[in-house]
């Protein structure tokens, strides 16, 4: 196997497409040789507990409303082009999402992790959902058939807090200022969201070294 290590963030529109552009290829190649390990990033750090309203958030971020709907149109433009169908007007807050992040990790250790990513993902893109609240998170660990009783305790403790924190100020250090940023065998980072043809190529010359390598 080749490890694939993904650094991304939930709220992370690219990653989103980074992701359904991966998932595209793989399904080409059930045998493919990834094992996948998601890592967290966080796009705003210091984003309050509670989250922002998107509106606001946005507007901050890019300097008023026109400069965001300019900002986003390559994004709603991609999306529609692969039929991701992201839902913009449903998403309401901006969350802080270092608790989602804590599920993925918690997610990781009962191998569900992707699972967990993809319900995330639907709940923030699709259904317009709050990543950053207990209740969602909880909601989101039962349908990955986890136990969101212990999920709600854990997120109301502080467990595993300042790993993310370590984890995300780590990739940073060395050199990642943007997701998603894809890193194949500990060797290769390829930055961004490629096109599913991409992948396709990655995995076709993976496996024939592998297939040289026997």
């Amino acid at each position: 196997m080749v490890k694939l290590d993904i650094i991304s963030d939930p709220i992370c529109p690219w990653c989103y497409i980074g992701k359904a552009n991966l998932d595209k290829a793989l399904l080409e190649f059930p045998d493919h040789p990834f094992q996948i390990e998601w890592h967290p990033f966080q796009l705003n750090p210091d984003m309050p507990a509670g989250g922002m309203g998107r509106r606001d958030y946005l507007e901050t971020k890019f300097g008023g409303k026109d400069a965001a709907v300019r900002a986003y149109a390559p994004i709603v433009e991609m999306s529609e082009k692969i039929g991701l169908g992201i839902n913009f007007e449903a998403m309401k807050v901006t969350p802080n999402t270092i608790d989602a992040h804590r599920l993925i990790h918690w997610a990781g250790i009962e191998e569900r992790q992707t699972f967990v990513v993809d319900l995330l993902f639907k709940a923030y893109f699709i259904d317009g959902r709050d990543i950053g609240d207990h209740d969602v998170l909880a909601d989101v660990a039962d349908m990955a058939e986890m136990d969101a009783a212990l999920i709600k305790k854990l997120l109301n403790s502080d467990n595993d807090t300042d790993d993310i924190r370590k984890r995300d100020a780590h990739s940073r250090e060395m050199g990642v200022n943007s997701v998603p940023t894809f890193i194949v065998a500990n060797q290769h980072a390829v930055p961004g969201a490629q096109p599913a043809e991409t992948w396709v190529q990655v995995i076709k010359d993976i496996q024939a070294q592998m297939g040289d390598a026997d």
